[in-house]
């Protein structure tokens, strides 16, 4: 986990806090919108990612669903635009890295609107 979130924290620009919650999201959000088989195995590929998800903000009672739902709570953190989608491709590459390519593919291409961020 710690690779991950310090990777993040030079190439994005946010503290770790906010990294690791940001991650957290990401993944929450992938394990309830995607194929359960293939985000369980980028999940594998993600050290500490249980504990990652459990950092994630709960949803609001007005949160939408879907990627726009997730930029809203990801905005709700503080992060612009630009930070979004840097902690997304970096948590993607770094699964990608870690022997989850074809899962990521597969997730990527499941859920709509996710490609502009990755």
């Amino acid at each position: 986990m710690d690779e991950l979130i310090n990777r993040i924290t030079a190439s994005v620009g946010i503290d770790a806090d906010t990294a690791k919650q940001a991650v957290g999201a990401i993944l929450a959000f992938l394990q309830k919108e995607g194929p359960a088989d293939k985000v369980k195995e980028m999940l594998a590929s993600v050290p500490g990612a249980d504990a990652l998800i459990a950092l994630a903000p709960a949803d609001g009672m007005m949160s939408m669903g879907g990627v726009m739902g997730l930029g809203q709570k990801l905005m709700g953190m503080g992060m612009g635009m630009g930070e979004i989608s840097g902690v997304a491709k970096e948590t993607m590459g770094f699964a990608r890295e870690n022997g989850s390519g074809d899962a990521i593919d597969e997730i990527v291409a499941s859920i709509p609107g996710l490609s502009q961020f990755v």
